[in-house]
């Protein structure tokens, strides 16, 4: 029987000092100065409608993505989680992340973050490397990515995140683990460790830049977590690395097939209805002016569109089967509505072949299918 996961709130800010020419997120280079107070005003009408589809539940965890977040004045997040709040309920120990840029903060602006109520800082380092820095299009250079996690410390953070790419241009072996080393010293709590894939619709697809082979970047990325394990960093996810109580709560909530509100430009959100035995997805208008509009000429900023019956099995694996812990067995039939034998049969076919384990109750990749995570969830297609 399907039933209400926990939910989290997804708080898309749009804008950044320049766009990256890899990044396919939906941003936009400020033209001028960021419309901050209105921008508010508009994701609290966006929150209230939104309210409607989960009445009382209350966020376990708050992501304040973008864009760059830290463009916005900390009076400006301050008063956006005040106002969250007014509206609605915030579990005592929520998770409350902002991310960052290293060349948008000083000392008061991370003073001023924490103070407004953010306990998680998400920093956008991707490399210590000042040419790799150029080549991705970045605004700061390895000196201020080193500056900006000494400040975040100073400024009280605890629990700070570290993006880092590899597969960059020109880059090799060695560099991509000087990063990783160069991160690990810095001492986060964690470190987002990605490759770098050229988007459709950004600068890099159109004009690739000459990338490391898929060879050379396979040696890379294993030696890079070799480093990371030794350096106390787990992997619990595929691209995500922390130490021990320190894993991304709200991510989590994502890859286990939980629900989040998603207000803001672009934003998109997956709500449980289980009294009706139904899956929504939501998604906003992309563009900020036209989210403007949206919102003083209709009801709704982003409809729904049910997710189908059939459809929720795949969706449930294809966010499940990223995480180290795979998933409880009963888990499944809670969380898409779908009891678990419709895929019995599949899964007996890969546990035969060694890409997934069954062990207590609990479904998981096997280092092989780890490795091969889109065939194995290839075979669940129907």
């Amino acid at each position: 029987m399907l039933r209400n996961p926990p939910l989290s709130l997804y708080v898309h800010l749009p804008w950044c000092a320049r766009k990256c020419p890899y990044c396919d997120f939906n941003s936009y280079a400020a033209p001028g100065p960021v419309p901050e107070d209105d921008y508010i005003e508009a994701l609290f009408a966006d929150l209230d409608r939104e309210l409607k589809r989960v009445g009382e539940r209350r966020f376990e965890t708050v992501f304040i993505g973008g864009g760059t977040p830290s463009l916005f004045r900390p009076e400006g997040i301050a008063r956006l989680l005040r106002g969250v709040r007014r509206r609605a309920s915030l579990a005592p120990d929520a998770e409350i992340t902002l991310e960052a840029n290293p060349g948008t903060v000083d000392t008061t602006r991370l003073k001023g973050f924490l103070n407004a109520g953010i306990n998680r800082l998400s920093i956008g380092v991707q490399s210590f490397n000042d040419s790799m820095l150029r080549s991705l299009g970045r605004i700061h250079d390895g000196q201020e990515a080193l500056r900006a996690v000494q400040l975040a410390r100073e400024a009280g953070f605890t629990n700070f995140n570290l993006d880092l790419m590899f597969g960059l241009p020109g880059q090799g072996i060695e560099e991509a683990l000087s990063d990783v080393q160069t991160a690990m010293a810095l001492s986060p709590s964690h470190i987002s460790f990605y490759h770098l894939t050229l988007e459709p619709n950004t600068i890099f697809y159109k004009h690739p830049p000459a990338v490391p082979d898929e060879e050379s970047v396979w040696r890379a990325q294993e030696r890079c977590q070799q480093a990371l394990r030794a350096g106390g960093y787990l992997q619990y996810e595929v691209s995500a690395y922390a130490r021990s109580g320190f894993q991304c709560r709200h991510n989590l909530n994502y890859w286990r097939f939980g629900d989040y509100v998603g207000i803001g430009a672009g934003a998109h959100g997956k709500i449980t209805d289980a009294d009706n035995d139904r899956l929504i997805r939501t998604a906003k208008v992309r563009r900020p002016e036209a989210y403007f509009e949206s919102l003083r000429i209709t009801a709704e900023t982003g409809g729904g569109e049910v997710i189908a019956r059939k459809d929720r099995p795949l969706e449930f694996l294809m966010n499940h089967l990223r995480l180290r812990e795979g998933f409880p067995e009963s888990a499944f039939p809670t969380r898409t509505g779908v009891p678990l034998d419709v895929l019995e049969t599949t899964l007996s076919d890969c546990v035969r072949d060694g890409l997934l384990t069954r062990t207590d109750g609990v479904i998981r990749c096997s280092d092989r299918g780890w490795n091969f995570l889109d065939d194995v969830l290839s075979r669940f297609l129907v």
